[in-house]
């Protein structure tokens, strides 16, 4: 395999006019993959399978290589034996419907409503900016709203006796989410009972730090974490609170097409990760309740 590796990389070089430290990447690459394939006693191409590129991608990901640099060392695979082909040393390409590791779905970090309630019970309603951090907590969960999100959000955006927040998304686009009876709760007693201590300056954001000033997103990141260590629950991120939003409302029986527009997903495809979720919890109920499951 060595002599095939080589006129390859002489391929890339001369014909191709790859730069010589592309050349040698793609090099590294497959010598890594060379040496994957003696551990498994695999000398000739045509021993060679699919899914002993599957087992390699995983051992490289066990390893803690990053799926990009997974993604790379495919990459550099693929285009060998598309070359194979061309060079007439294989007949045919049984690589060609292998996906690339970036298409694998990291299954985002989610609560139990368990671990939220938990949450959200954290921060003390008697201190102004114990209010004000249950207030984010509350907002964030109940709306699913980015942390860049909350921050920007000012006291036009809220309307608490409709129950309802508008967020303004990426690309500067509106969307209307509900908000809840406990949420709107929280926000009242901010709003009056903690809001206007912090609002030194007379601030249009809803959320101001001890300072007055708006808080950043930063800040709710920060807040988050914090509550989260002394709730004792698992480390989770405002984002994390975003995809227990719509993990929650799937598990419920909300429709995909509902959780999109309060997440503001432009396309149902960033929704459909929750799905795979979704089909956890289904695989667990039929595990928990069928009669032959």
């Amino acid at each position: 395999m060595e002599e095939l590796i080589q006129s390859f990389l002489d391929y890339l070089r001369l014909e191709c006019g790859l730069s010589e430290n592309t050349v040698l990447a793609y090099k590294n690459d497959l010598n890594k993959f060379k040496d994957f394939l003696d551990k498994w006693g695999i000398k000739g191409l045509e021993d060679m399978k699919p899914e002993h590129v599957n087992l390699y991608m995983v051992a490289e990901r066990e390893r803690g290589i990053n799926v990009n640099s997974v993604s790379r060392n495919l990459s550099a695979i693929k285009h060998f034996y598309k070359f194979l082909v061309i060079d007439g040393h294989l007949k045919k390409d049984v690589l060609a419907d292998i996906e690339s590791p970036k298409l694998w779905k990291r299954l985002p970090n989610v609560l139990h409503w368990q671990e939220v309630e938990k949450l959200l019970e954290g921060p003390s309603l008697e201190r102004p900016h114990g209010l004000r951090d249950r207030a984010i907590l509350e907002v964030l969960y109940a709306t699913g709203a980015r942390a860049s999100e909350v921050t920007s959000l000012s006291m036009g955006d809220v309307n608490i006796e409709d129950g309802y927040v508008r967020c303004h998304g990426k690309g500067n686009k509106e969307r209307i989410v509900p908000l809840g009876t406990k949420a709107c709760g929280v926000l009242d007693r901010y709003f009056s009972e903690s809001r206007p201590g912090l609002n030194k300056a007379g601030r249009e954001a809803v959320f101001l730090t001890r300072a007055g000033r708006p808080l950043r997103r930063e800040d709710v990141w920060r807040i988050v974490k914090a509550h989260a260590k002394r709730a004792g629950i698992k480390e989770i991120s405002p984002h994390g609170l975003r995809h227990s939003f719509a993990t929650h409302l799937l598990e419920r029986g909300a429709d995909l097409r509902s959780v999109q527009e309060m997440l503001g997903h432009a396309n149902i495809a960033t929704t459909q990760t929750y799905t795979h979720i979704e089909r956890q919890h289904l695989k667990h109920i039929h595990k928990k309740f069928h009669p032959r499951g």
